[in-house]
Parts: structure tokens; C-alpha cells; sequence
């Protein structure tokens, strides 16, 4: 069977859409910048045509044997101007480059980056998305000389100003012969052509090399990440990871041999065509000369023309290249930028509902992964009444974590809705709706930040160290602070500060409880909170479960049943469905699942007990 051909698929915008863009872009957070940059423009004009105009003029001078001061006067007016536009030039270029172009790249990649921390999170968690986010930041950094958001505007400059070069010589060249400039002219075609073919092919293949680079610099992050330190050497994972880069930098070396080859292809092409374009224009020149058709000035003149002409035409077909090249680019940040927010119509208003208790409604919801092939929640009809504190169990792939996700505003139903408050989660803002919850993930991450810092979420001058403690010690981590010389103050991270603490796994979950207790939202969401405790610990934390959950609504998700009775009712998660609802003693009773995985998990404890 024949395969069917895939197409190249279309650039997001088109390069007339992404000039326009920058243009804007810059004119609005860098304005200086912009002018500094058309400035350029007359002044590369003037020193180009005075490069070619001095020769010209100084040969003139000396053929028509006149006065050394005549030759000094007009000699030395054209070099003033040209030492005066190229230290204005000079000046300006460097002025522009490394002050307000590196200010306004800095602008569009923290763009980029808040783009990756408010993008809604259903959209971000896919596997694509994240890789058109990094594609995004790759635009915004210099890669190979390369600098895509910056270099569209510099480069539409620059063919702006090889345009009026083109006009300017080719206007001199037509006195020599009409036809060299239409000869001149045609020959790039075929070089842009080439050049063409070899940005739609890298263009069309973007998605191999951003995947393989992603997964090396995972595997370069493990190997500088402390924390996996002692299961590198321990387990002997050295020559693993060693391997792993090998073969992934050994892909990457197999596309960066394609894409050098035909680059060089082309470039090939361009040279061929470049020797005969200017082998037949410097042929007419020197037959012309011969036949006493031009003087030596003219010659000379019409000489230095022809070279610049030449090299105009090639930067005109370069620049449109090169904007071609950085639009792509561009087109992934504009896109991610683009990504929908998935923000609600801001009918409801959260602040109505952070003073108390709240009634939660899941109404028929279903919910599937995109490209999935059936549903993980299917017709999900519950009520969990203010204050209830509910528990949800089940095994894993029951939807226990994608049901909080959903109940979070993480995700949106696919079939049906959510309500809190008696309000729909499509008619609160996603921002304003987030100050609901005070959830705690399974996978808990920590930054560089210190302790109370990471509990406030919130730089030290906005935080309430006298409440953060509170919460840390309500968390179970009051002795852990007495043991540290600087108490809250005390940094996170060892591999950037030096007195730096790195927490256990139990830590950092207690930690991560204690953020959600500052909180203070009417909603308590905990999803397996006491997975990495110990049982000691993990008994005091629901000792504490009764104050953690006052004033609240409160959904507990945890594998171990034991925990389950510190909640008014349990819901049995199976298949994306509530197959069982009641009360510990209730379940228990009833026999079904619930009470079959419970009386397992009772030997497991006993077994323990009896070692």
C-alpha cells in the first residue's frame, strides 16, 4: 500500500502578519528603540553610495588635474560625512543592542513565562502544549546568533534599507545598461527558491529535534539535581543516564547533519549563480571600457555599483529569508500566547463565597482526556453539603485525582457541570474562582524560597510570619522550626543557598499543608496528604483534621481506609463511577468493596503490629 504523503502544515500567522506584530510590539514597549533602529536606515544608505562615490570622485580629481585644494575641499566633505554617519551609526547600533533590545527580549520571555503559569492547566498538562511553551521561550533566547523576536524588526529595517540601496545603484547601473538591472535582478530568485524549500523542510520537521532536546535536558537536570544524587550512586545509574544522553544527543546529531546538508545545498546553488551573475556584468563593463565607451572614473564608479548592487540583491533575498525564518519562529510565541484561557464569564463573584462553608454539586459530569477513547468519570451525580468533610477511595485509575482536578477548575467537564455555591465554575472568573481552594496535591514541588515564604506563598513583605508558624506547627512541623536556627526564615534548597535545608518527602507534604491552612479558603481539598508520613505522623495529623476542617467543606482523598473514618460519609470510586456511599461503620456493614479492601489493609496493619 502506497503511504499517503503528509503536508507541511501552515504557519500559524503569515510573515506579513508577524512584521506587522513586531512593529507594533516594539513601537509599544520599546519606542526608542524603534527609532534608533529606522534611523539606521538613511545612514547605511548614505554610507553605502559614499563608499562607492569616493573611488569615483578621488580618481576624477586626479584625471582632471585639479587644484590640491579643489581635491581636499570635496574629498574631505564626503569623508566628514561618512565619519559623521558612521559614529552616529555606531552609536545608535549600540545603543539599541545592548539596552533596549535586551530589555524588550526580557519583557517577551517573562510573557512567555506568565503565559506558562496562568495557561489553563487542562491545555498546559498536554504533551504538545508544553512543547510549543518551549519553542516560545527558545524564541525570546539567542540561539546560534539567532534571536527571533528581536530579529524580525531588525531584519524588516535592514530590508527596508537594501531596498532603497537597490533603487539608489540601480538607478546608477541604468546608465551603463538598461538591462543589467532586470539581469541582476532575476538570477536570487532561484537562491531564494532554495532557501525557501530548506526553511519549509526544517519548518515541517520543527516537532523531532524540540522533543529530543527536551528530553536532554531532563536527563542533563537529573544528573545536577542533589535530591537525585544518592539514587544515582546507590543504584548505579551513572552509566544509564550516560547512555541515555548518548543515544539522544546521537539523534540530535542525526537532524543537525540533515539540516546542515541542505543547508549547504543551498548555499551551493547560491554561489553558482552569484559567479554568473557578475561574470557577464563585469564582461560588459570591461568590453564598454575597451571600446572607449566610459572613462576611468565611470569605469570604476559603475565597477563598485555593480559589486554593491550584487550584494544588495543578495541581503534584499537574505533579510526576507531571514524574516521568513525568525516569522516561524515567532509563530510558535504568538500561538502559545494565543492559547485560549478557558476563563469563565465572571457572573459569579468568588469574594461572595470566602466567608463560610460551601455547598458543592457535581450535575451528570463526565469528563475524557483529549484522545482518549472512553470517559475516566462518567455521569458523576453529587452533593457534598457545606461543612461535610467526605472521603474518596478507590483504586488506582478510579478518576479520585481527576474528579479534585475538575472539582479545582483544573479541567472542565466534558459532559455537564460543576456548581459551588450554588454557582456554576464556568460563570467564575479561573483566577478569582482558584481563591476557593486550598488544596494539597500528591505531587507537592518546592522552590528557593524560605519557609515562610513557601507557606505564604507570598514575598516576605506580604507575609504573616506569626500565622505561618501557626499553621507549620498545626501542619506537624513545630519541631522541626525549633531545630532550625532561623526558624521560618530558613531558605529552601541546597544547591542554591548555601545554608540552605533540603526537607524530607513527610516534610515537604506537611509543608504543603500548611500553605493550604494559610489559605484559609472555604474549600479543604487533600489529596493522599499523608502518602509519604509515617503512621505516628500521619495519626496526628487527623488528630488534627477536626481544627484543620472547622468552618469548612472538606474532600479527603486517601488509599488507606484507616484514615476515612475521621469523615462524615466515604465515596467509593470504581471506573469513573460512585459504586458505594455511606458512612465508615455503614460501608463496612454492607460489605461490598469498601469493606473487602479494609479488612486487607486491617491484616497489613496486624502483620506490622505482630513484627
Amino acid at each position: 500500500m502506497k503511504e499517503t504523503k503528509k503536508a507541511t502544515p501552515k504557519p500559524y500567522r503569515s510573515t506579513l502578519s508577524n512584521a506587522l506584530w513586531s512593529f507594533r510590539e516594539i513601537l509599544k514597549e520599546a519606542p526608542v528603540c524603534f527609532l534608533l533602529m529606522a534611523l539606521e536606515v538613511p545612514l547605511n544608505v548614505c554610507l553605502s553610495y559614499a563608499e562607492v562615490y569616493l573611488p569615483a570622485l578621488v580618481v576624477a580629481e586626479v584625471t582632471s588635474q585639479a587644484s590640491l585644494s579643489h581635491m581636499a575641499l570635496r574629498v574631505g566633505l564626503v569623508i566628514f560625512v561618512m565619519l559623521m554617519a558612521n559614529a552616529l551609526q555606531t552609536f545608535s547600533k549600540g545603543l539599541y543592542n545592548t539596552y533596549y533590545l535586551t530589555r524588550y527580549r526580557f519583557q517577551k520571555g517573562m510573557e512567555a513565562d506568565r503565559k506558562s503559569v496562568t495557561c489553563f492547566f487542562q491545555d498546559y498538562e498536554r504533551k504538545d502544549i508544553r512543547e510549543l511553551g518551549d519553542r516560545a521561550l527558545r524564541a525570546t533566547e539567542q540561539w546560534n546568533g539567532v534571536q527571533p523576536i528581536s530579529d524580525v524588526p531588525k531584519r524588516s529595517m535592514k530590508l527596508i534599507e537594501n531596498i532603497l540601496c537597490y533603487l539608489l545603484f540601480g538607478s546608477v547601473i541604468s546608465f551603463v545598461s538598461p538591462l543589467l538591472v532586470p539581469i541582476l535582478t532575476i538570477a536570487p530568485i532561484v537562491n531564494w527558491l532554495c532557501a525557501r524549500a530548506y526553511r519549509n523542510w526544517e519548518y515541517a520537521h520543527r516537532d523531532k529535534w524540540t522533543d529530543i532536546d527536551r528530553r536532554l535536558w531532563y536527563v542533563q537536570g537529573e544528573t545536577a539535581d542533589f535530591r537525585a544524587g544518592k539514587d544515582i550512586r546507590i543504584y548505579g545509574c551513572a552509566g544509564w543516564l550516560r547512555q541515555i544522553y548518548s543515544d539522544l544527543s546521537a539523534q540530535r546529531t542525526f537532524w543537525d547533519r540533515h539540516l546542515t546538508w541542505r543547508s549547504f545545498l543551498s548555499r551551493i546553488a547560491d554561489l553558482v549563480v552569484i559567479l554568473l551573475r557578475d561574470s557577464a556584468a563585469y564582461a560588459l563593463l570591461i568590453q564598454m571600457t575597451l571600446a572607449g565607451q566610459l572613462t576611468v572614473d565611470r569605469f570604476l564608479l559603475y565597477f563598485s555599483a555593480i559589486s554593491m548592487f550584487a550584494s544588495f540583491i543578495g541581503n534584499i533575498m537574505a533579510e526576507w529569508s531571514g524574516i521568513h525564518s525568525t516569522s516561524l519562529a515567532l509563530c510558535d510565541y504568538r500561538q502559545y500566547l494565543d492559547l485560549p484561557e478557558q476563563d469563565g464569564t465572571g457572573e459569579a463573584d468568588a469574594g461572595d463565597c470566602l466567608h463560610g462553608a460551601l455547598e458543592i454539586a457535581f450535575e451528570h459530569v463526565s469528563f475524557r482526556y483529549k484522545g482518549a477513547e472512553a470517559d475516566t468519570l462518567t455521569d458523576l451525580d453529587l452533593t457534598i453539603k457545606p461543612g461535610e468533610k467526605v472521603a474518596l477511595v478507590g483504586l488506582n485509575g478510579a478518576g479520585k485525582t481527576t474528579l479534585v482536578k475538575l472539582l479545582c477548575g483544573l479541567y472542565l467537564p466534558t459532559e455537564g457541570d460543576i456548581k459551588v455555591g450554588g454557582a456554576s465554575i464556568r460563570k467564575f472568573r479561573r483566577k478569582d474562582y482558584y481563591r476557593l481552594f486550598s488544596p494539597v496535591f500528591q505531587d507537592v514541588q518546592t522552590g528557593f524560597f524560605s519557609l515562610a515564604e513557601t507557606v505564604s506563598g507570598q514575598i516576605q513583605g506580604h507575609t504573616d510570619f506569626q500565622r505561618a508558624e501557626h499553621c507549620m506547627e498545626l501542619a506537624g512541623l513545630g519541631e522541626k522550626l525549633s531545630s532550625l536556627p532561623q526558624g521560618i526564615h530558613t531558605k529552601l534548597d541546597k544547591q542554591v543557598y548555601a545554608d540552605g535545608i533540603a526537607l524530607s518527602g513527610g516534610e515537604t507534604q506537611k509543608l504543603m499543608l500548611a500553605r493550604a491552612l494559610y489559605k484559609d479558603a472555604p474549600i479543604l481539598v487533600l489529596d493522599e496528604p499523608t502518602a509519604a508520613l509515617d503512621p505516628i505522623a500521619e495519626n496526628q495529623i487527623y488528630l488534627q483534621y477536626q481544627e484543620m476542617t472547622r468552618g469548612k467543606t472538606s474532600l479527603f482523598i486517601s488509599h488507606r481506609l484507616a484514615s476515612t473514618q475521621f469523615c462524615d460519609r466515604i465515596l467509593y470510586l470504581k471506573d469513573g463511577r460512585i459504586t458505594e456511599e455511606g458512612s465508615h461503620q455503614e460501608l463496612i456493614a454492607l460489605g461490598g468493596e469498601y469493606a473487602g479492601l479494609y479488612e486487607k489493609q486491617s491484616c497489613w496493619y496486624q502483620c506490622e503490629k505482630k513484627f
